[in-house]
């Protein structure tokens, strides 16, 4: 006789039972989709024989949801094979907001041929079909998906240890997971086809291409109709398409992730950067600049060797190997060790706007979001101990300044321990993160905890952005440091007279200079606020009378240090007017006629339309009046 006992405490006993039945008894087995036994997600017709906790998995929860997109990727998988003969399924895990399937096609497919993958979909959900789970040996699911001509699997199978497998069935379908599942195709009414997009097999670019298909499912249909108006409104404000528009940035082909930035995109940078220059300076830093290239053996001794060489780029110089940065923390670490320094010197905060490159798959290159070359906004404080909660706090401080004062963003915290290729002691490891979770809790700062996701030479506090539409964006870092120091000899000359070991903070703020101008250009959807848009005022002349007036406003304003542009074509005021707001210009002078007689200005803002006639005084107040970190 075994006994079950349920989350609010509920008893069960019986000789064996599944656990549907369970929950069946308990009343909870509506809406579950599967459920945790002992902890262990399982599907609703196992048999339990041992006692056990039983909890129902719903669709509400994190673990459901995850469920429910799994097994409507298997939907699509069925669909995909039905509607086109001769299709091989690859791999479909579940993904952030959705899941995605990779499968090959004898002919290619578009995103025109969605809606009909769904329809088919749809039919299966509607004939509310199970999802049976096989437990077979490998060797056995092996067999089978020989005999269904299906290579991937095979080579997945080929590749584990394990001496049985999961297999789910649905009608003529079956596939490789896992699992859990749902009972049945029935419960996956509430899902959308996204996109579809190339994709080496296993990421290997000397693999076939296979088609990836992408999509979401939700628990609701309103919640399912709120993630698309939200996706839709993601597609308008998409940084590539906005950057080409205003002529901030291009890709070609001829550089794969390595984007060319025009004039107008170098205004938003560098203003960007005059920004974080004012900042770092009066918050006590120092700025360096260090090499693009350092020898090898330099990233052996920092450990990237070992652990980041995948990612790397290398080169000869003389017959000696070198690389091309992908970090800027080693070449920072020799500027500090080419000076003696004194306990009195801590703590030292350099900063660097230095360019790294990684080499980045192209399947995952995305505009200006995942690209090979960018700009880290790094700075390294070196500290004694006994200063690193208040570094921490200081650029904490910076953080909160810059995402919500400056540009109004929302953001969270996460904190990420101790990763599997971790590099240092035990007790280094456990003094760091015990040091980054005491100054979130003293701060009263809320944070979810990321086990495992540190950086290999220490933990981190990662601060996650929301934009407008609800996207969050992982950008500002702070990682505490105890091993480069070791690893490099970086030493201080304490009180005593002795030498003593520092401790490193490695911190970005904004992260990649290039990636924070996507966010920004997609958060505010090209329009960004005065200070920081490449083009600030536009004087648009009716006629070739009032040229010269428009270029003496120009010089007025130039002069002032504002960016400013003369629209005096020979086109209608209708068409300027609608050119420039379609460039996202904040204000727009008007010059006709009137203007030109009074010695006045016609304004218009671009959000609120026409603002009136006025004085040029009056106008380089509400100028003035606009909101400027800088």
């Amino acid at each position: 006789m075994y006994r079950f006992s349920g989350p609010a405490g509920q008893l069960f006993e019986s000789e064996k039972a599944v656990v549907g039945d369970i929950l069946k008894e308990w009343k909870l087995d509506k809406g579950a989709l599967s459920a945790k036994v002992n902890g262990e997600e399982l599907d609703l017709d196992v048999e339990v024989s041992c006692d056990a906790s039983v909890e129902p998995i719903t669709s509400d929860t994190e673990e459901g949801l995850e469920i429910l997109r799994h097994s409507t990727a298997h939907l699509l998988a069925q669909a995909a094979t039905r509607l086109f003969p001769g299709a091989v399924v690859a791999i479909g895990p579940v993904i952030k907001d959705g899941f995605y399937y990779d499968i090959e096609f004898k002919e290619p497919i578009s995103e025109t041929d969605l809606p009909a993958l769904e329809k088919e979909m749809r039919r299966i959900v509607k004939r509310g079909i199970p999802l049976k789970r096989q437990r077979v040996s490998r060797e056995e699911a092996i067999e089978i998906f020989k005999e269904r001509k299906d290579p991937y699997k095979v080579e997945i199978l080929e590749g584990i240890d394990d001496a049985s497998v999961n297999l789910y069935w649905q009608d003529e379908y079956v596939d490789l997971c896992r699992g859990p599942h749902v009972p049945n195709t029935r419960v996956l009414q509430n899902f959308k086809l996204l996109s579809v997009a190339g994709a080496y097999w296993r990421g290997d670019e000397n693999n076939i291409m296979l088609t990836r298909i992408y999509g979401t499912a939700f628990a609701t249909k309103e919640e399912l109709e709120a993630y698309v108006t939200r996706m839709e409104e993601a597609k308008k404000r998409d940084h590539r398409k906005i950057g080409r528009e205003l002529g901030l940035f291009s890709l070609h082909k001829e550089g794969p992730g390595f984007p060319f930035f025009h004039p107008k995109g170098m205004v938003v940078i560098n203003t960007l950067i005059d920004f974080w220059s004012k900042v770092h300076r009066k918050n006590g830093y120092d700025q360096i600049r260090t090499p693009l290239i350092l020898n090898r053996d330099l990233w052996i001794q920092s450990g990237h060797w070992d652990h980041y060489r995948e990612n790397m780029y290398f080169t000869e110089i003389d017959e000696q190997p070198y690389a091309i940065k992908p970090m800027n923390c080693p070449g920072g670490i020799l500027v500090y060790k080419s000076d003696l320094h004194s306990y009195r010197d801590l703590p030292l905060r350099l900063g660097e706007l230095g360019i790294v490159h990684r080499h980045e798959k192209s399947g995952v290159l995305h505009g200006l979001m995942r690209v090979r070359c960018f700009t880290q906004d790094d700075a390294h404080h070196y500290c004694t101990p006994d200063q690193i909660k208040d570094e921490v706090s200081l650029i904490m401080d910076m953080v909160d300044y810059i995402y919500s004062e400056v540009f109004g963003f929302k953001f969270h915290v996460e904190l990420s321990t101790r990763p599997d290729n971790s590099m240092g002691s035990d007790e280094m490891w456990e003094l760091a993160e015990r040091s980054l979770r005491e100054v979130l809790e003293e701060r009263g700062t809320s944070y979810v905890l990321n086990p495992g996701d540190g950086a290999f030479y220490g933990p981190k506090i990662d601060f996650h952005l929301e934009d407008c539409i609800g996207r969050t964006w992982q950008c500002g870092t702070i990682q505490l440091d105890f091993q480069m120091p070791e690893k490099f000899d970086v030493t201080y000359i304490g009180s005593d007279g002795k030498e003593h070991r520092p401790a490193m903070l490695h911190r970005t703020i904004l992260g990649s200079i290039e990636r924070f101008l996507g966010i920004l250009i997609e958060h505010y959807a090209g329009a960004f606020p005065f200070w920081i848009a490449p083009v600030q005022v536009k004087i648009l002349a009716v006629g070739d009378d009032h040229v010269g007036y428009a270029k003496e406003l120009k010089v007025l304003l130039q002069d002032r240090e504002y960016r400013v542009e003369l629209d005096c074509r020979d086109e209608k005021l209708g068409r300027k007017i609608r050119d420039a707001q379609m460039e996202k210009v904040p204000f727009m002078l008007v010059v006709g006629d009137r203007e030109l007689e009074t010695g006045t200005v016609s304004v218009r803002d671009r959000s609120e339309g026409d603002k009136g006639s006025m004085s040029k005084e009056d106008l380089l107040k509400l100028l003035e009046g606009q909101f400027s970190p800088l």
